[in-house]
């Protein structure tokens, strides 16, 4: 059977296969260094069928259908360029499902059960409805990814429970992960110039370790806006502990409803705007713009994709979080300026996502049992393939990530 596979791999890529393969009747073929990609069932192979990129794939290994012997990254790595339909060094453009196969191998997938009815989406993916974006469809986004479990959230995160991309300055490659978010907050907390009296916001504050931080350290007011209700008790706890109610909030409600009386000095984003969607980006930066006082700073940290695939990428979008959506760094910059903000500095962090992403996965492998005993099984898959995948996006440039320093000028436009 596995003989049968590489053939037909071959006659789908143009390229021989990557990896070594096992197929369910123990049968191997391939090359025998590096990972070895184990296909425990046929089913797997119809996903690939019906879905010949990231997804099929994707869906392929949390179910377990398909598994990998070794470190998962490093077998990603062999496969993706392909499976996902990127350009690799060979020239490859992707798999091409049953078109240049021969009727030969057409039967023989037929015959090892490959061929046939769709199967049904892992129970881990989402399945949301209703309109892209309204109140209630971004909701039911938000609670799919952030409302999984605070215990296996507190489970791979650092202590404050930061869930984006970690600061290593330049001196100081030595810091732990707990370490380096510190670090990212006060990069954040300076670029913003937060001082002792000040009013601060932060639109998709998480589990509140900005707010708390800034307030902590910076002397600040703070208001945190999350759609999730986990998340926000979480942080009601954490101000309460921390005996900061009378300067930290944590609001559970949509950035379209959240209201204030005066604007704020300093506000805040931090991968937050890659759910907002691409059609109403433009009304979530004109929020932004009337939160923020005339001469005040807001500070963006977004994910961003190429022009040849923006979006949030099949795999994220199905089965991590929904709706996402992340265009190229100069479309944001654009859509920006056109709110009205003035760009003061641009600070790209893809790099130090790589190292972010690798921590927290080397943390879910240290503590998988636990994992599992929260989530289950297929849910902590999703969760191994997903820091690996990140990984391996930044590692070769496909996804970035920046922060994006902005003025709110006193006119409309500059």
């Amino acid at each position: 059977m596995a003989s049968i596979l590489a053939r037909v791999f071959h006659d789908v890529s143009g390229t021989p296969l990557p990896v070594r393969l096992r197929a369910w009747d123990d049968s191997v073929t391939g090359p025998a260094d590096g990972p070895e990609v184990v296909l425990r069932s046929p089913a797997a192979l119809r996903r690939l069928v019906w879905h010949p990129n990231e997804l099929g794939l994707a869906q392929a290994y949390v179910t377990g259908e398909l598994d990998v012997t070794g470190a998962v990254a490093d077998g990603l790595r062999q496969v993706w360029n392909t499976l996902a339909g990127e350009r690799g060094q060979n020239g490859s453009a992707g798999l091409h499902p049953l078109r240049a196969l021969r009727p030969s191998n057409i039967e023989a997938l037929r015959r090892l059960g490959a061929l046939g009815p769709r199967p049904a989406p892992p129970a881990s993916q989402a399945k949301l409805r209703g309109r892209l974006h309204t109140k209630t469809r971004d909701k039911d986004a938000i609670a799919f990814h952030y409302d999984l479990s605070n215990d296996f959230y507190a489970l791979i995160l650092d202590e404050s429970m930061a869930y984006s991309c970690a600061y290593w300055p330049d001196d100081q490659h030595d810091l732990t992960l707990a370490q380096a978010q510190t670090a990212k907050l006060d990069l954040i907390c300076r670029k913003l110039q937060l001082r002792p009296g000040q009013r601060f916001l932060d639109i998709g504050c998480g589990w509140g370790a900005l707010v708390l931080h800034a307030a902590e350290h910076y002397g600040v007011t703070a208001v945190g806006v999350t759609l999730s209700a986990a998340q926000a008790a979480i942080g009601h706890d954490r101000i309460r502990d921390r005996g900061l109610a009378d300067r930290v909030e944590i609001q559970t409600r949509h950035y379209r409803d959240f209201t204030t009386a005066r604007p704020f000095d300093a506000v805040a984003s931090i991968e937050m705007g890659e759910h907002v969607g691409q059609d109403a980006y433009p009304g979530f930066l004109a929020t932004l713009r009337e939160l923020t006082a005339v001469g005040g700073h807001l500070l963006l940290q977004q994910m961003s994709r190429g022009h040849r695939a923006p979006g949030g990428g099949a795999f994220i979008e199905s089965f991590i979080a929904p709706d996402m959506h992340m265009r190229p760094l100069s479309a944001t910059i654009g859509l920006l300026e056109g709110a009205g903000w003035e760009i003061r500095s641009v600070q790209a962090l893809r790099e130090q996502y790589v190292r972010t992403v690798r921590e927290w996965l080397a943390t879910l492998e240290a503590r998988w049992p636990q994992a599992v005993a929260l989530v289950g099984a297929e849910t902590a898959r999703v969760w191994r393939l997903y820091p690996a995948g990140g990984a391996l996006a930044f590692e070769q440039g496909r996804m970035g990530v920046d922060q994006v320093l902005a003025t709110r000028s006193a006119g409309t436009h500059r």
